[in-house]
Formats: structure tokens, C-alpha cells, sequence
């Protein structure tokens, strides 16, 4: 299928969810506001959430949302204030008859759900049902987003504290980051590296580090996945994003190695073009070393 008939039936798509699940409706599900109003209150929750949090997981600028958010305060829904544990960050919750209003939603939504199920037949629900959270899934993967980011950035050092914590859980005899550790952050620096997090709603799931051997010669490092974002191709696009970037610094050759444990580490790499080659370094828990020219 061409990109303009995949471009024609995303279209079509959208039309008819849209449609079908009242977002053109001043009043999203009976209750008098639109859906935009209707899904802060949904994200809010009974437990409360900050306005990051909230600006990330809705894609909204702080202007839109506040905007929202005022017109909830305005309705009693809503309460704004600042974080309990950071004065300098502010935090949404529902009032009272905030949580009414979300177990109202609560229930209409299911009532609309089945009204999309109960005119199928079982087997044609199973197909829908499966068909949603394929879309989904795929629309989570078109969501990821991969930049260069600081090594020493808190958000970068909380992916490494969770690569390295699955690496102690897998490997036969553990891992301890220090033993053999030859790499600093400023080598993940351009222009001599690179470091990249990949992010899904604003939420780091994934981080890749690149360094340079030589002047032509780069070596992947650090490479890690969410184990709740994995198959959503976000290795092989970080490993894309720093062959890239290795590129533009000079570099002809990519090396990485990996432990014998990581099986799904070793099925990528070949997938994307990396050959095995002999050891070409001391890391001790290295049992594969491979090479992709550029």
C-alpha cells in the first residue's frame, strides 16, 4: 500500500472514531463539557497529578491547560495547589464533586463501550477488541521520541540506575557498573559522544550512549529499554539514532558488545546489520563483541 492510501485510511479512521465516540459534541457524554475538559478530569484521577505530568501524558502547552484548568476550578471540579513535597511544582485534585463527576464518566464510558460491542456478534467483538490495542500499541510506538540529552541529567542517570539494576537481576554472577568500567559521561559529550533517551508521553523509556574510539571508530554503550515499551521498535531507533549521530561525528565503524544473557540484545544487533567479531575490549561481562560499517 502507497504512503497516499495509508495517508487516505488514517483519515477515514479518525473520522470514524471520532464520530462514533462523540469528541464533535459540545457535551462529551451528556454532562456538559467538551472531551478536552472531560479527559483532565479523567487524568487527574482520585489520586491527584502534577501539571508536568498532566501536560505531558495530554501532549497540551501550559497555556491550553490552564485554560482547562481554570474553567474546572470555575466548576468546583477542580483544586490547584502547590506539591506537597516540591513548593516550586503545582499539583491538580479533584474537589469532591470532581470525583463525583469522574465516577459519572466512569460509568457512561462503560455504558458507550458496550454500546460499540453489543450489536457485534463474540467473534467480530474479539476482532475489534484486538484490532484497538494493535492500533494502540502501534500509535504508542509512532509516539516515541528520541533526542541527545546530558549524561549527568537526573532522567539519565534513572534509566542507567534501572539498565543497571536488570543487568544485576540476569547476569549469572550479577553486575556491578564500577568492575571494569572504563567510560566516563564526558565521553558521552559531543564531540566526543552522545547520550539519547527515548521518551513516550514526556516519560523517559529507553537510553542509548555513544563514544568515540578514534577518529573513525564509535562504540555503542548502555543501551536499554523499558520492559514496559519493549516491542515498540525503540531499540532498533536508538541504535538508528546514534549510527546517525557516529556518522556525523567521523565515524566509518560502529563496535558494541553484550553479556550472553541479553538473547533479545544479540537477535537485534544481527537484525541490523551488526557482524560478530573478536573481543576488542577488557569489559568482564562482555561474552559478544559486534561491528556494522557505516
Amino acid at each position: 500500500m502507497d504512503k497516499a492510501l495509508q495517508v487516505t485510511r488514517i483519515r477515514s479512521f479518525n473520522r470514524t472514531v471520532t464520530r462514533r465516540i462523540g469528541v464533535l459534541e459540545d457535551s462529551y457524554l451528556s454532562r456538559g463539557r467538551p472531551l478536552g475538559e472531560a479527559r483532565v478530569i479523567f487524568e487527574i484521577g482520585l489520586e491527584g497529578a502534577g501539571l508536568g505530568v498532566l501536560r505531558s501524558r495530554l501532549g497540551l502547552d501550559s497555556g491550553y491547560l490552564s485554560r482547562m484548568l481554570r474553567s474546572l476550578e470555575a466548576q468546583g471540579l477542580v483544586a490547584v495547589g502547590k506539591h506537597a513535597g516540591d513548593a516550586r511544582s503545582r499539583r491538580a485534585t479533584l474537589t469532591q464533586k470532581g470525583r463525583d463527576e469522574h465516577a459519572a464518566y466512569d460509568a457512561l464510558s462503560d455504558e458507550l463501550a458496550n454500546s460499540i460491542l453489543d450489536p457485534l456478534s463474540v467473534s467480530r467483538r474479539d476482532r475489534l477488541v484486538a484490532a484497538m490495542a494493535e492500533v494502540e500499541r502501534l500509535l504508542m510506538a509512532a509516539s516515541i521520541t528520541i533526542g541527545e540529552e546530558a549524561p549527568n541529567s537526573a532522567e539519565a542517570r534513572q534509566c542507567l540506575a534501572q539498565y543497571f539494576d536488570e543487568l544485576a537481576e540476569r547476569f549469572e554472577k550479577g553486575f556491578d557498573p564500577a568492575w571494569g568500567n572504563t567510560t566516563t559521561e564526558e565521553e558521552f559529550i559531543p564531540p566526543r559522544g552522545s547520550f539519547v533517551i527515548a521518551r513516550l508521553d514526556g516519560r523517559p523509556v529507553g537510553c542509548a550512549a555513544l563514544r568515540m574510539i578514534d577518529a573513525t571508530t564509535a562504540e555503542i554503550k548502555r543501551m536499554w529499554v523499558a520492559p514496559s515499551a519493549r516491542g515498540l521498535g525503540i531499540a532498533s531507533r536508538l541504535l538508528l539514532k546514534l549510527e546517525a549521530i557516529a556518522a556525523g561525528l567521523g565515524a566509518k565503524t560502529v563496535w558494541l558488545d553484550t553479556n550472553r544473557a541479553l538473547k533479545e540484545a544479540q537477535t537485534l544487533y544481527r537484525r541490523e546489520g551488526y557482524e560478530e567479531i573478536a573481543r576488542f575490549n577488557d569489559n568482564p561481562y562482555a561474552d559478544h563483541w559486534f561491528e556494522k560499517r557505516l
